[in-house]
């Protein structure tokens, strides 16, 4: 079950989740790069951001502390709206959707800063890391999609007495332990690299 090939091969049965997964996360970003009336709710959002940052970079151990908050936070995020789509994915939508418009937002304010800024924050500021994190990100969503629609299924079992969907249910839980190994080793590589290549190239 935790093997390379297995996690392989049951990621490819998750294909219209991921999907999904991938269309909200654009979908927010569109929202967040073209809708002014949001500009309030993302600047305090980056301003928590920022906040955090700058305590951070004052610590005795900058580079660790960040490293070690980046993974941690975005580890326990990925897990709990994995999840938390119990509620029939509700949560891991609004997840995506939320840090799709953050990025968006980002983009987008960068874009009217003109210059050559928007190359350094896509190129040097997003990409190195952002890759791999996005791509965890997705998969957790898609695992909490595809629980949300389970519940669904659940619901509609236990209206029409149906048979068969708890079975289902513990065999798709015991799948997203090796997803979750998977998304952990894919986070700790975006925190090494955001914490050290991406600090290095953004202050050449």
């Amino acid at each position: 079950m935790f093997a390379p090939r297995a996690i392989w091969q049951h990621l490819t049965t998750m294909r219209q989740y991921l999907a999904f997964s991938t269309i909200f996360l654009i979908a927010g970003m569109v929202v967040g790069a073209t809708n002014p009336a949001l500009d309030s709710f993302m600047q305090n959002q980056m301003s928590g951001m920022r906040s955090i940052a700058q305590n951070i970079d004052a610590s005795s151990h900058p580079t660790l502390y960040l490293m070690l908050f980046i993974f941690l936070n975005n580890v326990i995020k990925g897990v709990l709206v994995m999840y938390l789509g119990v509620f029939f994915g509700i949560i891991p939508i609004i997840f995506l959707a939320i840090n799709g418009m953050l990025l968006g937002y980002l983009i987008h304010q960068t874009a009217e800063a003109g210059g050559d800024k928007l190359f350094t924050v896509i190129f040097k500021g997003l990409l190195p890391h952002g890759i791999i994190e996005l791509a965890a990100i997705v998969i957790a969503c898609a695992y909490g999609l595809r629980l949300g629609t389970l519940m669904l299924q659940g619901a509609g079992t236990l209206l029409t007495r149906g048979s068969g969907w708890g079975k289902q249910f513990e065999q798709f839980v015991q799948r997203t332990l090796p997803a979750i190994v998977l998304i952990t080793v894919m986070l700790v590589a975006a925190a090494v690299i955001e914490s050290t290549v991406t600090v290095w190239l953004l202050g050449e």
